[in-house]
């Protein structure tokens, strides 16, 4: 949560003249928390100064700024890590605020995430902002809680899915182990979990929506269910600790030689910090395979050199709302630094994250500036890339990916193939992109194979723009050249991390398809 964003949330709450009345229909509610789960999870003190900063009270507006981060409560982490005593009172009047606005079912408030979010953060840091008995508050807490558990019961899984409806599956299951009476929720949260688990974590340990970062997610959901089934002293199902097993090695999989994540399926670099934390709390062993080949990725290492190649279908619908439309696309990187990258991903601009999920944001290639999967408007993709061929052959040094998919074949009949051959121990990469189609085309195609290249990299046009170098931060240099077209420098944009975007560069040949079968040739080779 950026400064900016934090600074206009505290400026549009306002307290309300008026409260709204609390009411409940019947039941007999608990007055206490049988058990305590715990949250492990840092927060941002900086954060949770800023949002603690200015006395202008409340307003749970839908739309207002940062309304997930107020409605799910996670500042309440935030306001934590600061650990003064106005932090202390601004989470009550918090909780407290929340509780007479929103007395029954209504509006995005009571979504059912965000409800999941709001029950496991308000029982696992009941201890910051805990009323004495004798408050209101204290009453106002546990009849709301209650309620939000019965509301999550009715309503689940409903249209809820994907990492929501785990983090509504979450919020069910601690409200079964903290409230006397709840073992009914307990088993209703782990029959939905383990339907979702089964679903939502491939064979391969990755995520169905292909993303890392959700990956990580439903980690931490689940590290933090187990921890919550254990203090409570209740049996924990076998498929729980199957799944943590499952996602470690298929995590440290996404991770790039930094300790961060490859830009892809809306991940951004993350917090190398907190994904150590995650992984160290799971105790999640084993070491990132070479392949995850239910989702579709390859990676492969020579020396210092590292790829990851997206050779994988977009994720099937509904879990496709917020994957990307790039095929064939591909990262790479030497030692700690970045070379190709994709350009990222924002975590609240709806435009922003429609260009970012564009295939030409991505390292591959592009035909009539149209992409290769296409998005409706719901977010959805309503026409779809399907990969029709993909292999992999080792030597002892060499790689060779491949892969081709017919995103475009709907539009013009035509398939792409991407060939990616690492060598001379990770010091030379040459690929290969081919467009073919059974006829030649009804017009001439504009053709583009994008590279876009990390901001710490430098880059310049040279020979008279028959090759491109690269310069990393680290000092080593890379020369960049084509076999046909005409190659490009170009400006681009990067937004691995927060939600400001940083200048850079792409490398861009552009060309134009004429007949059936196009092929462009292309290398990349380390100086000296």
């Amino acid at each position: 949560m950026t400064q900016v964003l934090l600074t206009q949330i505290r400026r549009c709450i306002h307290r309300a003249s008026a409260l709204l009345p609390w009411t409940l229909e019947g039941g007999n509610i608990p007055d206490r928390l049988l058990v305590r789960p715990v949250d492990p999870w840092p927060g941002d003190s900086e954060a949770g100064r800023i949002f603690c900063g200015e006395e202008t009270g409340f307003l749970w507006e839908a739309n207002s700024p940062g309304c997930e981060y107020l409605q799910g409560f996670s500042w309440l982490r935030d306001l934590r890590a600061l650990g003064t005593p106005e932090a202390r009172r601004f989470a009550q009047e918090g909780v407290e605020s929340w509780i007479r606005h929103h007395p029954r079912p209504r509006g995005v408030a009571w979504r059912a995430d965000l409800t999941g979010q709001r029950i496991a953060l308000w029982v696992s840091l009941y201890d910051l902002f805990e009323p004495p008995a004798e408050d209101e508050l204290h009453g106002l807490f546990f009849a709301s809680l209650y309620r939000q558990a019965q509301h999550l019961s009715r309503v689940l899984p409903g249209e809820t899915y994907g990492i929501a409806l785990l983090h509504a599956i979450q919020g069910l299951l601690y409200a079964g182990l903290v409230l006397e009476g709840g073992e009914a929720w307990i088993e209703q949260a782990l029959g939905l979990l383990k339907k979702e688990l089964d679903l939502q974590i491939l064979k391969d340990g990755a995520h169905i929506s292909r993303s890392p970062a959700k990956l990580l997610e439903a980690l931490q959901i689940l590290t933090d269910m187990r921890t919550a089934l254990g203090i409570a002293a209740y049996p924990l199902p076998s498929f729980i600790q199957y799944g943590i097993d499952r996602i470690g090695p298929a995590l440290r999989f996404f991770r790039t030689m930094d300790g961060h994540f490859s830009l892809v399926n809306g991940a951004q670099e993350g917090s190398k910090t907190l994904i150590d934390l995650i992984l160290a709390q799971s105790g999640a062993a084993g070491k990132a395979p070479r392949s995850l080949p239910c989702a579709g990725y390859e990676r492969a290492t020579l020396g210092r050199t590292h790829l990851m190649f997206d050779s994988g279908a977009p994720p099937p619908f509904p879990h496709d709302d917020s994957a990307h439309a790039a095929p064939l696309s591909f990262e790479l990187g030497y030692g700690k630094d970045r070379i190709f990258t994709g350009c990222g991903a924002h975590s609240s601009s709806g435009e922003w994250q429609g260009a970012l999920r564009a295939t030409a944001a991505h390292c591959t290639g592009i035909l009539d500036h149209r992409n290769a999967c296409e998005t409706g408007a719901s977010g959805h993709f309503r026409r779809r890339a399907k990969i029709t061929e993909a292999r992999r052959e080792n030597t002892k040094d060499a790689v060779l990916l491949e892969a081709s998919h017919d995103g475009y074949v709907p539009l013009n009949g035509f398939t792409h193939r991407r060939r990616l051959y690492l060598s001379e121990e990770g010091h030379s990469l040459k690929g290969e992109d081919r467009f073919s189609a059974d006829a030649p085309p009804a017009h001439t195609l504009e053709a583009a194979i994008r590279f876009h290249v990390h901001p710490r990299v430098m880059v310049s046009l040279i020979r008279d723009g028959a090759e491109v170098l690269l310069r990393l931060p680290g000092g080593a240099g890379w020369r960049f050249f084509a076999s046909a077209g005409v190659l490009a420098v170009e400006d681009s944009v990067y937004l691995g991390q927060g939600t400001t975007p940083r200048r850079t560069k792409q490398i861009v040949i552009h060309g134009r398809i004429s007949a059936k079968d196009a092929l462009i040739k292309w290398a990349l080779q380390r100086e000296g």
